[in-house]
């Protein structure tokens, strides 16, 4: 069985702009195994949310190959999408995307409930290590954005998935907040065995990685 749960092989991605063409991802190859982590570094509009929004599936190649644990995604419908989203991938947006009229406890507990989990000793631990404990019961409204971002990697996480994309996860936090909130997310992962692929403009995040890929004008260098 192969160890790969993500396989890209002469993968492309292109707009159009008017009469313009924009080529994003040019035949691209890589490979995430699994418990990899990879920070995903690049200039702005270099298609790096791109390539992250491909694997979840929320955009679709123009060539190439994407195989997800071992699984060519050419044929897949919106149904089997839905199911490995829902089993298999943790999210963080940069803009949390959480659900405002629930409080932390059920954000936490929306991932759980699509898998017909119920909350376990792990989302205990996840809330304490993530300082979040004290405010499990509040609307996520009343929250600081620190608060909402570790709220978020929680919900991300409480699933046990084998793959987390993050966009810019530390975006919205000083460097204090962010670094905190990088360890933890590396650590928590580590206990899961989740591999991350974390876009980043920061050296300092993209340092808690085991591996750099650097995405610019279509081509990844690691």
């Amino acid at each position: 069985m192969s160890n790969a749960i993500v396989n890209l092989r002469q993968v492309s991605k292109g707009f159009n702009d008017g009469d313009k063409y924009h080529q994003v991802l040019n035949e691209i190859n890589l490979c995430i195994n699994r418990a990899d982590t990879v920070a995903l570094t690049g200039p702005s509009g270099s298609g790096k949310s791109t390539l992250l929004n491909i694997i979840g599936g929320f955009e679709f190649i123009n060539q190439g190959e994407l195989l997800l644990n071992s699984s060519n995604t050419a044929n897949w419908q919106d149904t089997h999408w839905s199911q490995f989203r829902r089993q298999h991938l943790g999210v963080v947006f940069q803009q949390f995307n959480l659900l405002t009229p629930l409080n932390v406890r059920n954000n936490i507990a929306f991932s759980l409930r699509l898998n017909q989990q119920r909350w376990t000793p792990w989302c205990d631990y996840l809330i304490e290590q993530l300082g979040i404990k004290d405010v499990i019961d509040r609307n996520v409204e009343t929250l600081s954005g620190g608060q909402q971002q570790r709220v978020a990697i929680a919900r991300a996480l409480a699933h046990k998935p084998q793959l987390l994309l993050a966009d810019e996860p530390t975006g919205n936090l000083d460097e204090k907040a962010g670094q905190q909130v990088m360890a933890l997310l590396t650590l928590l992962a580590l206990e899961s065995q989740t591999s991350i692929l974390m876009v980043t403009h920061s050296n300092e995040c993209a340092s808690f990685m085991q591996r750099r890929w650097h995405l610019e004008q279509g081509k990844i260098h690691e």
